[in-house]
């Protein structure tokens, strides 16, 4: 199978992503991995599920936890209650996301051996698929720190579970070590460290090194994006945290994303965001003085 890797941004106002969404009935043949980790938990279908080394047939629910890097596909085979739509719900997040000072905690102990397993996946099944399933559809629905605490219960009942195995062969995990990801990986590093300044084509090929036409062709084949175009999601991802914590106006946010001039901030932001700078602020103002009320 091709491998492609995909770059989790999480929105500005959050440490991490929850979401539903409805499952095609399709036999993917594309092994994804991220840096992040992911909780997914799959309803109403059957198939074939691919993760590291790990293959078998399954049937829903099933609830799956990802470490980072981990290759996973699966092949969604058949609807098995033809009234109800096939779903999943899924979380994006990363360990550290309320600090690293928290996992170097005694009482994370239980939590770092979760993490440490995941590198392999883990599945669990049982009442764990019916407590995480209630706290999943209550932290769609919650907000700020009650999404949190929701976050670490849904955490917590996963360490605490006496239903789960561990998925994959221990040690395998050719993506992590492929020279390719090492090279996807760089270059991202690079990017998140430098995309305040001007970046060119030239240096970022220059990392593996590549042509730069060599390098557009690698990175588009790794990712389904252009370099221009992630280059574009992290700065305006940057631009939004700015103007969400209140302390940066538009004209500030934009030089302080790697931007030189406001009309093709304005151009970029409407691309990624939907809509322009100045109406992002009111519609995060009013969405914000809702969930207050």
């Amino acid at each position: 199978m091709k491998h492609l890797y995909e770059n989790f941004i999480s929105p500005a106002d959050q440490s991490f992503v929850i979401r539903t969404e409805v499952l095609e009935m399709k036999k993917y043949n594309t092994f994804k991995y991220h840096a992040n980790f992911k909780i997914i938990l799959q309803e109403n279908c059957c198939g074939k599920r691919f993760i590291g080394d790990h293959i078998s047939n399954f049937e829903g629910p099933e609830l799956v936890l990802l470490g980072s890097y981990l290759p996973h596909c699966w092949q969604y085979h058949q609807v098995q209650d033809l009234t109800q739509l096939p779903k999943a719900y899924i979380v994006q997040f990363f360990p550290d996301f309320l600090g690293r000072e928290l996992l170097e905690k005694p009482e994370s102990k239980e939590l770092n051996d979760l993490f440490d397993k995941a590198a392999r996946g883990i599945i669990f099944s049982g009442s764990t698929v019916v407590q995480a399933r209630l706290i999943l559809q209550q932290m769609l629905h919650e907000t700020g720190l009650g999404r949190v605490v929701c976050m670490i219960h849904l955490l917590h009942t996963l360490t605490r579970s006496k239903n789960s195995q561990v998925l994959s062969s221990p040690y395998f995990n050719p993506v992590k070590t492929s020279k390719d990801v090492q090279k996807i990986k760089r270059v991202f590093d690079y990017i998140y460290k430098n995309f305040k300044n001007d970046i060119t084509l030239q240096e970022v090929a220059a990392i593996i090194p590549l042509s730069a036409s060599g390098f557009c062709r690698f990175f588009k084949q790794q990712t389904n994006k252009t370099f221009v175009d992630v280059v574009k999601e992290i700065r305006i991802s940057h631009a939004t945290r700015l103007l969400i914590g209140g302390t940066h106006n538009v004209s500030e946010a934009c030089y302080s994303s790697g931007y030189n001039n406001i009309s093709n901030f304005n151009k970029h932001f409407k691309e990624v965001k939907g809509l322009s700078p100045s109406n992002f602020i009111k519609q995060y103002r009013v969405q914000a003085v809702g969930n207050s009320a």
